[in-house]
């Protein structure tokens, strides 16, 4: 039997891992087909399977088992989720979940693994560099 706190630190890190890999998917999708920009586009598919990576010592059916869809406060959408004006409203609203959620996956790696912690701050700051460029070559 999973201890409580082991269970909400597994929900925690099973929504910032996927509330970050599709937070990059959009972002890389925009770089891709909107902005036609390869090299961005290369970048934040190099940052969501490095993501992955750094991940990959987790227990994802663990995870998965972690999930309380229905019982989640926090699920529904807000109105500003559905006001954007175009692609470049929908790139950055994405980047910053991108950096939110990383954060959130820095903070409780710390308890458990300071190592993994390290790596994703190395990842933020990379998303940082990257969303500083997309915005000047718009």
């Amino acid at each position: 039997m999973q201890k409580r706190s082991d269970h909400n630190f597994d929900r925690i890190i099973d929504a910032n891992f996927n509330r970050t890999k599709e937070g990059l998917r959009v972002c890389e999708d925009v770089c891709r087909y909107i902005l036609n920009e390869q090299s961005s586009t290369r970048h934040y598919k190099s940052v969501r399977h490095q993501l992955t990576q750094v991940l990959s010592g987790l227990n994802v059916p663990g995870l998965i088992r972690s999930r309380n869809i229905t019982g989640d406060v926090g699920r529904r959408s807000t109105d500003a989720e559905f006001k954007r004006r175009g692609a470049m409203d929908i790139y950055y609203a994405n980047s910053q979940r991108v950096k939110e959620s990383i954060r959130v996956l820095e903070e409780f790696a710390k308890l458990r693994n300071k190592q993994i912690a390290g790596k994703l701050k190395r990842l933020r700051y990379r998303v940082y560099a990257l969303e500083k460029n997309v915005i000047e070559r718009c």
